[in-house]
């Protein structure tokens, strides 16, 4: 099962990270929980969209995704 993401404006936020290779300035992030999964059903369909790409791009053109903590 996957845990909820978090709600309110005091909790921890995460968001998964895919790096480009090529050129490090672009890439893509999605929010997700401390282990990053990302709710998929709670994604627009242009970022379940991306999301699937990202991770189909992996090893190609960007990097194995990395959790990180939101300020």
């Amino acid at each position: 099962m996957i845990e909820p993401l978090p709600a309110g404006p005091n909790e921890i936020r995460y968001e998964l990270r895919f790096s480009g290779l090529l050129d490090r300035g672009r890439g893509y992030a999605f929010p997700c929980n401390a282990l990053g999964h990302v709710d998929i059903d709670a994604l627009s369909d242009r970022g379940r969209e991306n999301y699937l790409f990202a991770r189909a791009m992996v090893g190609t053109v960007l990097s194995a995704p990395i959790v990180s903590r939101v300020p």
